[in-house]
């Protein structure tokens, strides 16, 4: 692709930090967090955009479909990084939320150098997914234009796949193959060019958000606890117990009582208690109430 770098915001220099090579640390720290104070501003201008990535998500997940992240390099690593954390914080199918990385598994620890310039390679790789139209597939790209993101993005929207593009700059090329653009713009980077800094961390932030909000809408949070949480390991299981406690006020005892009771399925054990009712009631109850825990319990008290 022989666009200029230089024409990009991601590639421009920042006055701010012209100096910080002959900075003390102090000032090296200061000048990153004031413009990693910057992100969260960039992230609030594009809102309505993740809005609609989010009800692309919640939609493909009501039709069986899947979240598919995809991208190259850094990009990438941070859609795998939000894939990965979906089943122990939501009790999700592994393959519900996935994250594909250009160059395979061992490009997460390890760059493959070329990768991210095959746009064919990234059609292949959605293709070895068996992509339907009741996925949604969200490119990224810090600067818009890698080729693998937008060949796969192009193939997803052929098949009738709901695509996102997510860059840092204004009228990226991905954006083109996206029926919703979200376009970051958090200003020239502290190290120029070095989009793993505030470019990063504005796509962490709008990936952590698309994710987690449409989980919520799913019905896996009550209030604001993770009733969902995968049962996995001691840590996971005290947080259950002290979500199961928060919600119904009970002992720690019968907490953990009611939890083995329900298998460690953290939503069965508080409808049993909240309603006074066994595992398989509750699992029914759960079940007409399409897994909303209070709408469950509400049937009950109202």
């Amino acid at each position: 692709m022989e666009e200029n770098l230089e024409l990009l915001t991601t590639e421009s220099r920042n006055e701010e930090s012209m100096q910080i090579d002959t900075a003390n640390p102090t000032d090296i720290l200061r000048i990153m967090n004031e413009q990693d104070q910057l992100v969260a501003l960039a992230v609030k201008e594009v809102l309505p955009e993740i809005e609609t990535a989010v009800q692309f998500v919640f939609t493909s997940f009501q039709n069986g479909g899947r979240l598919i992240y995809l991208g190259a390099g850094t990009s990438g690593r941070l859609g795998v990084l939000d894939a990965v954390e979906c089943p122990p914080t939501f009790s999700t199918d592994p393959g519900m939320v996935q994250g594909i990385i250009a160059g395979g598994e061992g490009a997460f620890i390890k760059a493959v150098e070329g990768a991210e310039d095959d746009p064919e390679l990234g059609v292949s790789d959605l293709k070895a997914l068996d992509l339907t139209k009741n996925d949604t597939v969200i490119g990224i790209a810090a600067s818009g234009r890698t080729p693998y993101v937008i060949g796969a993005l192009h193939y997803a929207r052929g098949i009738g796949a709901k695509t996102v593009a997510l860059s840092c700059n204004r009228n990226a090329a991905i954006s083109k193959e996206a029926d919703q653009p979200i376009e970051v713009i958090v200003g020239p980077e502290v190290l120029t060019g070095s989009t793993r800094l505030k470019s990063g961390t504005a796509h962490k932030m709008v990936l952590n958000m698309i994710s987690t909000s449409a989980m919520i809408l799913l019905g896996k949070a009550y209030e604001n606890l993770m009733v969902d949480v995968h049962v996995s390991n001691q840590k996971l299981k005290e947080r259950a117990i002290s979500i199961i406690r928060k919600i119904t006020g009970v002992s720690y005892e019968l907490a953990l009582e009611t939890l083995e009771k329900a298998d460690l399925q953290v939503k069965t054990a508080i409808v049993m208690i909240k309603t006074e009712t066994t595992k398989l009631e509750a699992e029914k109850r759960l079940a007409d109430a399409n897994g909303y825990v209070k709408m469950a319990i509400q049937k009950v008290e109202k």
